[in-house]
């Protein structure tokens, strides 16, 4: 097992890895809108939000030795699901392989989030 880690993306905010390899995948952590190069929360609408979670995706996958077009399964927090339309309008512009996906509600994203994204991808 291997662990990832890239100054591109976001450093883990508690006792996690970004990413770690294994079996030939990547399982990454979940991503929040956090600039990697401020630390600060990047976006006030979901559409904008999930623009950074995305480039913060495609930063540690390179990291990794892969890309967003070997994402095999995403998982998808929400902190509302009146938010899924404009989030899916940004998601669909970087998820072109349609990964497999799963998407709910939830009552709390960490830092006040909209919206976090977890990746499973092929190396």
């Amino acid at each position: 097992m291997k662990t990832v880690e890239t100054q591109l993306a976001p450093a883990a905010i508690g006792p996690y890895s970004q990413a770690k390899i294994s079996g030939g995948f990547l399982f990454a952590s979940g991503q929040i809108p956090i600039n990697p190069t401020t630390s600060a929360m990047e976006g006030v609408t979901v559409s904008e939000q999930t623009e950074r979670i995305c480039k913060n995706i495609a930063a540690l996958l390179k990291a990794a030795g892969t890309d967003i077009s070997k994402v095999v399964k995403t998982t998808c927090f929400l902190a509302d699901m009146s938010y899924f339309a404009e989030f899916n309008a940004v998601y669909e512009k970087h998820f072109t392989s349609r990964p497999a996906r799963s998407c709910v509600a939830v009552k709390d994203i960490p830092k006040g989030a909209l919206v976090e994204i977890e990746v499973i991808a092929e190396i």
